[in-house]
């Protein structure tokens, strides 16, 4: 059988990607070169916003017109909310966010059926709710890459109110200390040497299991067990930042330092209407901790601007905070109403345009502080995981996630310190030593 994939969303989601191509390559099956023809293509959705929802529907049309013979597999966050929709734009498998391991089952029947001529819809929607076991899938990477991504952490209890989550990925489950370090060491032994610790809410990792680990015994236990690979952290809520927290993933001397911090908002009205469980004094606490144990760590967020009930007022409070962060990079995203949530509801719903406008204000500083943060490291010395390359010229990523350029031969997978000397484009250039 041969297939394609097509990922919108989150790591999340491309982690639970390439554990499906990991399963199905073990039975087999390869991925279709181009302009082959394919016997399935694979819609691995996304539900966060509208646009989303939007993507993930042209996604699915653009596939099916593109391979009308291929059985059509709709799967993740959008189908598990909204699967009669799939069948009605011609998916043949519909599945939610849950059961990868089925949905490889379900694949390969559909696609029997469909040379067959007998064809007809598999849909399998589960409660998420329901969940109560985390699904462990293979770690690792699509072929080629030397950083792995290891899923600790499945869904979320935050209800924000602009969010559908928690209706598409339930509870929270996570992986048991003893799987998470296991899988680490068989990532290490097979070359990789950047480990990134992803979940829908890696905060909250461990409340469901016995005795409670916590997000920083995960993170012992996986550099213990991979002592050789690197350790970068997925999307942080401020709520599990703490110095206990800080000081022991710094001891590990295996953390990246780099954090992406769940921000949202730079004003605290605008937070508690979106029902965050943190204030901006509680978020610049977690700034000036990490840098404490850190020292130079760069700092990403997300920002979402236009939030119902947002003034030009707020606006002008959140591009002062944000300021205050002086983060190396930002995703900026207008607010998109997803029908479901309550902030659907909410009154004072910004204009399209003027969300826009508002996400433009604060991209323009969000690049000069960009642009200051690459300035910054010209100079210093940086670990570099080199990646890919143009004849002599190493691409990689240093430990504060901005892309390196060196010269070289043969540094792929390498971790090398690069002294930086200048920046080109979006890119930090520099030597090895």
């Amino acid at each position: 059988m041969k297939y394609i994939i097509t990922t919108l969303g989150c790591k999340v989601n491309q982690y639970e990607t390439q554990a499906m191509e990991t399963m199905l390559q073990e039975r087999g099956h390869a991925p279709a070169a181009e302009g082959e023809r394919a016997d399935a293509v694979i819609i691995n959705t996304c539900a966060v916003t509208a646009e989303s929802g939007r993507k993930s529907r042209q996604a699915v049309r653009h596939l099916e017109t593109a391979h009308p013979e291929a059985a059509v597999v709709v799967c993740g966050c959008w189908s598990q909310i909204s699967a009669d929709e799939a069948k009605e734009i011609g998916a043949d498998v519909v599945f939610g966010s849950g059961d990868k391991h089925e949905l490889v089952d379900a694949i390969e029947k559909a696609v029997a059926d469909k040379q067959a001529e007998n064809a007809s819809v598999v849909e399998q929607i589960d409660d998420p709710f329901h969940r109560n076991l985390f699904e462990e899938l293979p770690a690792g990477a699509v072929a080629g890459r030397t950083r792995a991504m290891l899923k600790i952490e499945d869904g979320c209890l935050n209800f924000c109110t602009y969010c559908v989550i928690p209706f598409t990925r339930g509870r929270v489950r996570s992986l048991p200390l003893e799987a998470a370090a296991r899988q680490a060491k068989q990532l290490q032994d097979e070359g990789y040497r950047e480990l990134v610790i992803t979940g829908i809410e890696i905060a909250s990792y461990g409340s469901d299991l016995p005795g409670k680990p916590n997000l920083a015994d995960c993170v012992e236990a996986i550099a213990a067990a991979a002592p050789e690979i690197r350790l970068r952290l997925g999307s942080l809520e401020p709520t599990v930042i703490t110095e206990d927290f800080a000081r022991r993933i710094a001891a590990t001397g295996r953390v990246c330092p780099h954090f992406h911090l769940s921000l949202q908002s730079g004003c605290d009205k605008t937070l508690k209407n979106m029902n965050r469980k943190y204030d901006t004094a509680r978020f610049y606490e977690c700034v000036e901790v990490l840098e404490k144990y850190f020292p130079g760590c760069a700092f990403t967020a997300d920002l979402i601007t236009g939030f119902p009930g947002e003034t030009l007022e707020d606006q002008a409070e959140t591009l002062e905070f944000i300021r205050k962060c002086r983060f190396s990079d930002m995703h900026i995203f207008p607010y998109s109403v997803r029908p479901g949530t309550k902030a659907e509801k909410m009154p004072g719903q910004v204009t399209k345009n003027e969300k826009a406008r508002r996400a433009h204000e604060a991209q323009k500083v969000a690049d000069e502080m960009h642009r200051t943060y690459m300035e910054n490291c010209v100079g210093k010395t940086i670990e570099v995981l080199f990646e890919t390359h143009d004849g002599n010229l190493w691409h990689g990523h240093g430990a504060n996630y901005c892309t390196v350029v060196a010269e070289g031969e043969n540094l792929r997978g390498l971790v090398k310190n690069v002294k930086i000397s200048g920046i080109s484009g979006e890119n930090l250039v520099g030597e090895v030593v």
